[in-house]
């Protein structure tokens, strides 16, 4: 595998300026950059255009503007249009490290898979809240490792963020559907039941943004939390325990305000021990206690926004099953 054999797919909405920074990333790579990168406007009303032109005589960049029908529609638009063999998928929101290619071409010649899903953390030019988003996002205090980290599980599902596949992969099974989000971990269950392999690749990392207000990232988890039931009925083999646990924090909550107003206060003790935990992990990652203080007001909307989604899904189908897409509309997009 070689870097000719590689196409960077990149979707993007109406954030020319990530655009910019991620392009500026490329270029510092310690690599050829005999890559290509195909970049889709979806649907954009301010694009990029301009600022891809700056990029042309460093790199070979593939544009192409289309209607707005999602990052997932988006990326199957960029792999037929692009011409290697291999994809890399990003978002707009990610810088690549220098060593990128690096770890990514040793890998795909060592342990090669036919989908592998990278790590993703903070730069140290990141604002206090996006490295305190990142910890929360990463942290196996919050998400158990399963989006990654060193964390080594078998069918690991990677993430869109840093996500690679194989031109015959994408091929045999038509790529993304129209769920968002959730697109990714659907589309490598499905490689799973098809006999391809996926794999976690802990030293393929990019530096993720995450410009998200407190608000978007509720509005962000509440929704990876009503997605995540609807994959267990499309793939029910897929589930796992541990998607339980920011429900089970969230009713946990509930139980503690109860016991509080009895006069219990255990179990707000045990809240209180957990997020001490996060500020001293979070305070020793970030070597900061301002992110260690940052991180416990992140992890808990990242927590309890999850987990209110997934109670909410995983009620709602239990009533119906049927008109998936018709009950949760906020998380598809128009085929």
């Amino acid at each position: 595998m070689t870097e000719n054999d590689i196409s960077f797919i990149i979707p993007v909405f109406n954030r020319p300026q990530e655009i910019k920074e991620l392009l500026e990333s490329f270029t510092k790579l310690s690599s050829e950059k005999d890559f290509e990168i195909v970049i889709i406007e979806d649907g954009s009303t301010d694009d990029c255009q301009g600022i891809i032109k700056d990029f042309n005589p460093q790199l070979t960049i593939s544009y192409y503007k289309k209607g707005n029908t999602g990052p997932g529609d988006s990326r199957n638009y960029g792999m037929k249009k692009a011409k290697g063999n291999y994809f890399i998928i990003l978002d707009s929101d990610c810088l690549l490290p220098e060593d990128y290619m690096q770890h990514v071409i040793n890998n795909l010649n060592n342990n090669y898979v036919d989908c592998f899903g990278g790590i993703d953390g903070s730069h140290e030019s990141f604002s206090d809240y996006q490295k305190a988003v990142s910890f929360s996002m990463t942290s196996f205090l919050t998400t158990g490792g399963i989006r990654g980290g060193k964390y080594k599980k078998k069918l690991f599902q990677p993430r869109s963020f840093n996500m690679g596949i194989s031109k015959e992969a994408f091929l045999k099974s038509n790529g993304f559907g129209n769920i968002h989000p959730g697109e990714d971990p659907d589309l490598s269950i499905r490689l799973n039941l098809l006999g391809f392999k996926t794999a976690l690749y802990s030293d393929v990392l990019v530096f993720h943004k995450r410009r998200v207000s407190i608000s978007s990232f509720f509005k962000q988890v509440y929704k990876f939390g009503l997605v995540r039931p609807i994959l267990n009925h499309w793939h029910p083999k897929s589930f796992r325990l541990m998607y339980y646990f920011p429900t089970f924090a969230l009713i946990f909550l509930i139980f503690s305000i109860i016991e509080l107003i009895k006069g219990n206060q255990v179990p707000l003790y045990i809240i209180l021990a957990y997020m001490l935990l996060i500020f001293i992990s979070s305070s020793y990652v970030n070597r900061s206690f301002k992110i260690g203080l940052l991180s416990i007001i992140t992890s808990a909307i990242q927590i309890l926004g999850y987990g209110y989604g997934y109670l909410k899904s995983s009620t709602i189908l239990i009533f119906n099953k049927k008109n998936i897409e018709k009950v949760f509309p906020e998380v598809f997009f128009s085929k």
